[in-house]
C-alpha cells in the first residue's frame, strides 16, 4: 500500500465515523494526515504530493490503522493520542490533564496583533489559566525581555505546563504557580493573557465526546459562560500596572460578554476566526468600569 492510499483510506474511515474536530485540525483529511504521519514518524508538514507514492511496509500500515481505530473508538482528540499538539509551529506536550492548546491568542502573539499596546515597560506577563503552558512559552519566545508567570487552579495542568517549560528550556523566564483566579497573583502585571473557562451551561450540555474528554474545569463558565470573567474583571484593576492590558479570549460568547458588561470599553482583536473571539482591555478601561456604580434594575 502506498502512503497516499493509506491516507485516503484513513480519511474515509474518519468521515464514516462522524467524528468532531477542532483540536488542531478542522476536517477528516487533515486529521488523517496528522495521525498517519505521526504514526510513521514523518514530519507533520511533509509534502504529501511528493511522498504519496512511497510504498509502506505492512507493519507501518497496521500501526497507522490501529491509531486511526483508536481515534474512532475512543473519540479522544488526536493530540491526546499522540501526546503532542502544535501551536504557531511550536510543539507542546499534552495529555488528559490539560485541554488541548488552541487559543487564538497564540496567533496574536506571533503576528504582533496587540504590540501597539505594549512597550519597553512591558516586563511582567501573567498567563492566567495557563493549562499546558503553551501561551506562557510563546510569550517568552516572542518577547525576550519579559518574565512570565503561568497560573492555573489545576495542579495536574501545571504538571503538564512544567513539562513544556522544561522542554523549551525556559525555566529561568517562566514561573508556574497554583492560583484560584488571581488569588496568588498580586502583580502588578504589565500584560495579562487569559483563555479562561467560558463555555455556557447550555453549550456544555451538548459538547461532543471529543470536547468532553477534556477537563471540564477548563471549559465550564457557568450559566452564561461569564463566571470566571466576572471575577477576573472585578479583581484585575488593582493588580495591573498603570499601562497594563488584558488580552482575553471568550470564544463564541460575545453576546453573553456584552450582556454582562454593557458599559465596558473593549477593543476587539482580529484573528483567523474573526473579530469577536479575543478582546483587549486597558487598565484605564478596567478601572473606569469598576469605578462605575452598578444600577439596580
Amino acid at each position: 500500500m502506498t502512503l497516499q492510499e493509506l491516507l485516503d483510506r484513513s480519511q474515509d474511515r474518519l468521515e464514516a465515523a462522524g467524528l468532531v474536530y477542532g483540536h488542531g485540525t478542522t476536517n477528516a483529511h487533515d486529521e488523517a494526515a496528522w495521525l498517519v504521519l505521526w504514526s510513521l514518524g514523518m514530519p507533520l508538514d511533509s509534502d504529501l504530493d511528493a511522498i504519496g507514492s512511497q510504498v509502506l511496509q505492512t507493519v507501518q500500515v497496521s500501526e497507522a490503522e490501529a491509531l486511526i481505530g483508536r481515534r474512532i473508538e475512543t473519540r479522544q482528540p488526536a493530540a491526546y493520542l499522540t501526546r503532542e499538539a502544535w501551536l504557531q509551529g511550536v510543539p507542546f506536550y499534552v495529555d488528559e490533564r490539560a485541554i488541548v492548546p488552541r487559543s487564538f491568542i497564540a496567533e496574536l502573539i506571533a503576528d504582533g496583533g496587540f504590540d501597539a499596546w505594549l512597550g519597553e515597560d512591558t516586563l511582567q506577563v501573567l498567563d492566567l489559566c495557563t493549562g499546558n503552558g503553551s501561551l506562557a512559552v510563546l510569550a517568552a519566545m516572542a518577547w525576550p525581555d519579559v518574565q512570565v508567570t503561568g497560573a492555573d487552579l489545576s495542579p495536574d495542568a501545571l504538571a503538564v505546563a512544567r513539562i513544556n517549560v522544561d522542554r523549551h528550556r525556559l525555566q529561568d523566564r517562566i514561573t508556574l504557580i497554583e492560583s484560584d483566579g488571581l488569588a496568588a497573583c498580586p502583580g502588578p502585571w504589565d500584560l495579562v493573557l487569559c483563555n479562561p473557562p467560558y463555555v455556557n451551561a447550555d453549550s456544555m450540555s451538548t459538547l461532543p465526546p471529543e470536547f468532553r474528554a477534556e477537563p471540564g474545569l477548563a471549559l465550564a463558565g457557568g450559566a452564561d459562560g461569564m463566571d470566571f470573567v466576572r471575577a477576573l474583571l472585578r479583581d484585575l484593576p488593582s493588580r495591573l500596572s498603570p499601562h497594563g492590558v488584558l488580552v482575553l479570549e471568550i470564544g463564541h460568547e460575545r453576546t453573553h460578554f456584552e450582556a454582562a458588561f454593557p458599559q465596558l470599553e473593549v477593543v476587539w482583536l482580529t484573528t483567523s476566526a474573526g473579530d469577536d473571539q479575543v478582546l483587549l482591555l486597558t487598565a484605564e478601561a478596567l478601572r473606569a468600569h469598576t469605578a462605575t456604580p452598578s444600577v439596580s434594575p
